[in-house]
């Protein structure tokens, strides 16, 4: 059982930066594939990116690339996600998720969640 608990939403303008983290909860966090997905308003849950339990090779959508970077600290059982040169289409609830052996750009339904972390920018 994996719990996690995103942190670092919050309200900022076009080209600002944020940073997300996901803290996870359990002693094999290192052996997870982590991720992070968003959802705006009416819109489907879209993937952001990953980071790969086994050799920490990373994946972003192309949406994001050049902007987001994902990385995670082993030894405090923390995932981040920096953002810079936020936009307002970037505006949505990001979820932190975990599963083994990786995260997929289409979740499979063995996921482990967060409860989202709002980011709302401004034009």
């Amino acid at each position: 059982q994996v719990q996690l608990v995103e942190s670092g939403g919050g309200l900022v303008q076009a080209g600002g930066s944020l940073r997300l983290s996901c803290a996870a909860s359990g002693r094999t966090f290192s052996t997870y594939g982590m991720g992070w997905f968003r959802q705006a308003p009416g819109k489907e849950r879209e993937f952001v990116a990953r980071i790969s339990g086994s050799d920490d090779s990373t994946f972003s959508a192309d949406s994001v690339k050049g902007r987001f970077t994902l990385s995670r600290d082993n030894a405090k059982n923390t995932l981040y996600l920096q953002m810079n040169n936020l936009k307002p289409e970037d505006t949505a609830v990001y979820y932190c998720a975990a599963r083994t052996p990786n995260i997929r750009v289409v979740p499979q339904g063995n996921e482990y969640w967060g409860q989202g972390t709002q980011v709302t920018v401004s034009s």
